[in-house]
């Protein structure tokens, strides 16, 4: 990307800053996803997505090979995509983050939506994150409910 381009449209966010290697093309801005090895429509909520695959692989040390971009899935006779999921190493669901655009508020709406992925993912960690603001919620599976924690949980052993 020329070095003289200004970014001024991409928000800091409240997680740890990284270089991405944008380009613009079409008019647009791209972002090159690092997971999927393709470039993407720079959208608000992609730059959120793509701050935590840069925080969860460069600072929790989590494993790129376990981590599922948009993992498609039916709820009610409609394909839904989640936006990130961590595997454990043995390969279940551990860790599903919902990733909201700066601009949107971490709502009851945005918790219902969550809930509905986690029912048929049944990860143990749930995130629901705006780049801004961030929730961390730990499921209890044999009380059947979520615990709000204080930090993003650990890559799995």
């Amino acid at each position: 990307m020329d070095s003289n381009e200004e970014l001024i449209q991409l928000p800091s966010l409240n997680l740890p800053s990284f270089d991405p290697n944008l380009i613009k093309k079409e008019g647009k801005l791209w972002i090159v996803d690092s997971i999927r090895k393709k470039s993407l429509v720079l959208t608000p909520e992609e730059w959120v997505r793509q701050h935590w695959i840069n925080f969860l692989i460069h600072h929790l040390k989590y494993p790129k090979g376990l981590i599922a971009l948009e993992k498609g899935m039916k709820y009610n006779q409609l394909q839904k995509r989640t936006d990130l999921v961590t595997l454990d190493r043995v390969g279940n669901p551990y860790l599903l983050i919902e990733c909201k655009a700066p601009g949107v508020r971490i709502s009851q709406k945005t918790m219902e939506q969550a809930s509905v992925y986690h029912q048929e993912i049944k990860s143990e960690f749930l995130i629901l994150s705006n780049g801004l603001e961030h929730i961390f919620l730990w499921y209890k599976s044999e009380e059947n409910r979520f615990v709000q924690i204080k930090n993003c949980p650990s890559a799995p052993i």
